[in-house]
């Protein structure tokens, strides 16, 4: 056997065992999945399946504080943003880290339906104008989120994925969502929980809209709701004194429906909680506090009794008015209590409410205060009006200190005993009648 064939059997054995991999060749835009087997002081090395490794900056593997959010051995699947000899360059995102894109990669991410990352730069009526490394691109305001968004002024400056919908123009005008992306995200995850989801577990899941007769909170994918009866131990009047949308909360599966109408998911709050809990101070206390932080739903304010969030139907506002400028942080107001979380105590607090507080608190003050004698007096009332309509006999017309039982009595005494009268005198017709009174209260004249 010659050195050459010698050689030709070495090379399939070696690919037979595995230790040499395929040469298989990328495109930029195409979307990959690779285990990561090297993590360098610049670059974390993924290994795709190609001759040679794949790269891809560590600064997008790292979160707000720089710690890096994977580990060899983890899987991630990333875009290719450069092929080359000397191994493909990807990234989570076209466009991320700064990276320029061109024409062909935006048409690749088309295709392959990979996601692009961009900056928000402005907000205007219709939608959001994104920036994708030097290329201008428009999200519509239905697709921004998985809800129409009223204000969208709090995206702007940050950085997020996108997938493009539409190319025109030789690229120069882009159309992207970033509903698309959560969407698809939710049908993955929901896949996911599907298998891990049952009666009894306790979840963590996003308040994603409330009800009067409930709260919907998302548990990854799978929306389930909480009745009104079920988010405390105490009757709740309203599901925003309780919970907010956006607002995280551990919940229990109470029951799992998958009939004609989909999946129905019955959640509790309360079966959580090990007994009712409520806010320190009471409802009817008038608290002293100020601005401490600001947030899209409401403003928090801090009291001597603890931290508690005023939302903005609770806030005295002109309509149209920015609830940040009519109160910012360091604001002094008052507030009172309204509800509380029924897990983590943390109160909420109204100022439209404070003005009603007061005012009951004054009457009832009121008449705690009263004199004890005030009812005496209307019952003194109470007798000469009923002496009027001829009840019983009316009382003598005499300050109270000189009331007493016996001349009371013995005034009309007179009239009922009194011998018929007899017939008066017309000897002096200038000489007019004298009234009497009568037992009923009603003045006559005798004839």
């Amino acid at each position: 056997m010659s050195s050459h064939d010698d050689f030709a059997s070495l090379m399939e054995s070696s690919v037979a065992q595995g230790g040499l991999r395929s040469a298989v060749r990328l495109s930029p835009g195409e979307t990959v999945e690779g285990t990561v087997i090297q993590i360098g002081a610049d670059s974390v090395f993924v290994d795709v399946g190609t001759a040679r490794d794949a790269r891809i900056d560590r600064q997008e593997l790292v979160d707000k504080s720089g710690m890096l959010t994977i580990a060899v051995g983890d899987k991630l699947r990333a875009t290719v943003v450069e092929a080359s000899a000397s191994g493909a360059r990807l990234s989570l995102g076209v466009g991320r880290g700064g990276q320029g894109v061109d024409s062909q990669m935006l048409e690749a991410a088309l295709a392959n339906g990979a996601p692009v990352s961009g900056q928000v730069s402005k907000a205007v009526k219709a939608g959001l104008e994104v920036d994708i490394a030097g290329v201008r691109a428009f999200c519509p305001a239905s697709q921004v989120e998985l809800s129409f968004v009223q204000d969208l002024a709090p995206y702007v400056g940050q950085t997020l994925d996108f997938k493009i919908l539409e190319i025109k123009d030789g690229g120069r005008s882009v159309i992207v969502s970033r509903r698309a992306l959560i969407e698809a995200d939710r049908v993955e995850r929901a896949r996911q929980l599907q298998d891990q989801l049952k009666v009894g577990a306790d979840m963590e899941g996003t308040v994603s809209s409330v009800q009067k007769y409930g709260a919907l909170v998302d548990l990854g994918g799978i929306d389930g709701l909480v009745h009104i009866s079920e988010l405390a131990h105490q009757r709740v009047d309203r599901v925003e004194d309780v919970v907010q949308v956006g607002e995280r909360v551990s919940v229990r599966v109470l029951s799992i429906e998958n009939d004609k109408k989909g999946l129905r998911v019955r959640l509790s709050l309360k079966a959580l909680l090990d007994k009712p809990q409520s806010a320190t101070p009471g409802r009817d206390e008038v608290l002293e506090g100020e601005v401490s932080r600001l947030s899209n739903f409401g403003v928090f304010v801090g009291t001597p009794k603890g931290e508690g969030l005023v939302p903005l139907r609770e806030l005295p506002l002109a309509p149209g008015s920015d609830h940040r400028r009519a109160y910012p942080v360091g604001h002094k107001m008052q507030v009172v209590v309204v509800g509380s979380d029924p897990k983590s105590g943390k109160l909420r607090f109204s100022v439209s409410g404070v003005a009603r507080v007061l005012e009951r608190n004054n009457y009832r003050d009121y008449r705690q205060g009263s004199p004890s004698g005030s009812a005496g007096s209307l019952g003194s009332l109470g007798d000469l009006l009923r002496a009027k309509l001829g009840i019983e006999a009316p009382p003598p017309a005499r300050p109270a200190t000189q009331e007493a039982p016996a001349p009371r009595v013995a005034a009309p005494s007179p009239t009922p005993t009194a011998p018929s009268p007899a017939k008066p005198s017309v000897s002096n017709p200038a000489t007019p009648a004298a009234p009497v009174h009568m037992p009923d209260g009603v003045h006559r004249r005798k004839r």
